[in-house]
């Protein structure tokens, strides 16, 4: 049996240092999620996919940071003097990117106005994916997760994937699309030492409706802890209170269903995703929209 997501993460990490005269030694593992994030030495963040798209997904991801650093985005940026594109080592793929010292937590004010900020921007000139489908992963991840789900689970995910994908697709969005930064939680914002913040976790890039990036926090309140005053806070920063749009119900549901794919697909080899996944399914399967949820402990 292969080890837990973290254990082979590790290997990895260490494998393609000695392949690249890089000290991992004491390299501190902050976080697995879609991907094993590691802080090195010399103020170097590894990353180590653990989606099966990466490869396709990594270049652009790389090229989208670059352009907004470019621009005097806030953002993290590529250690390019390190490796300018991704490594690839044991079916894992590898970026690496500047650290950002960071101290206490950033608000939603914050984050609103870095989002008014990102959404101004005209959309990079390079191929971007369109998010057209949100829960094509989540569906993907369900065809494949015969040792996690039941077949009773997967029949009613299957069924429940395909009534939001079809309530997605006749939403009217409010405006044309705009540059996404695809997973624009509180918890990719960074608080610098000096108060201002950076955006990071760039893998979601995509250009769609903007509704996309502001229902994260909104679905922070619902699940994750995040108050009405953080929420009212975020909208009036970013100009927009998604709550008025007709649409804000359903957009809610597929975040909801968004949120449970990557437990699905790391289950079997992440102690988190394992306790985590069944709280989602439960509330997903009995309708309930305020039961909390969690994020791994960083």
């Amino acid at each position: 049996m292969r080890g837990s997501l973290a254990d082979e993460a590790t290997a990895v990490l260490h494998e393609v240092g000695r392949g690249m005269g890089l000290d991992t030694e004491g390299a501190r593992l902050m976080r697995v999620r879609s991907n094993a994030v590691f802080k090195l030495r010399g103020e170097i963040v590894v990353r180590i996919a653990t989606a099966p798209d990466a490869l396709t997904r990594l270049p652009v991801v790389l090229s989208v940071a670059r352009w907004l650093a470019e621009r005097g985005f806030p953002t993290v940026r590529p250690a390019d003097e390190l490796c300018d594109h991704p490594v690839v080592h044991s079916g894992r793929v590898v970026t690496f990117w500047r650290y950002v010292p960071a101290s206490g937590r950033p608000t939603t004010t914050q984050l609103g106005r870095i989002l008014r900020d990102l959404h101004r921007l005209p959309v990079p000139p390079f191929a971007l994916k369109r998010l057209v489908d949100p829960l094509a992963e989540v569906r993907r991840a369900v065809d494949r997760s015969r040792d996690v789900l039941t077949p009773c689970q997967r029949a009613w995910l299957s069924e429940r994937i395909a009534e939001l994908t079809e309530r997605w697709e006749d939403l009217e969005n409010a405006g044309p699309p705009v540059l996404l930064h695809g997973d624009a939680w509180i918890d990719n914002l960074l608080r610098r030492t000096d108060g201002h913040v950076v955006l990071c976790d760039w893998d979601g890039v995509a250009v769609g409706p903007r509704e996309w990036d502001l229902v994260h926090t909104y679905h922070g309140q619902r699940r994750f802890g995040l108050t009405a005053a953080d929420v009212d806070a975020f909208a009036a920063a970013y100009g927009r209170d998604l709550r008025v749009w007709p649409g804000y119900s359903t957009l809610m549901e597929v975040r909801d269903m968004y949120a449970v794919g990557i437990h699905i697909r790391n289950a079997a080899r992440d102690p988190f995703s394992r306790r985590e996944l069944p709280r989602r399914l439960d509330s997903l399967a009995t309708g309930d929209g305020s039961a909390r949820w969690y994020l791994a402990p960083a």
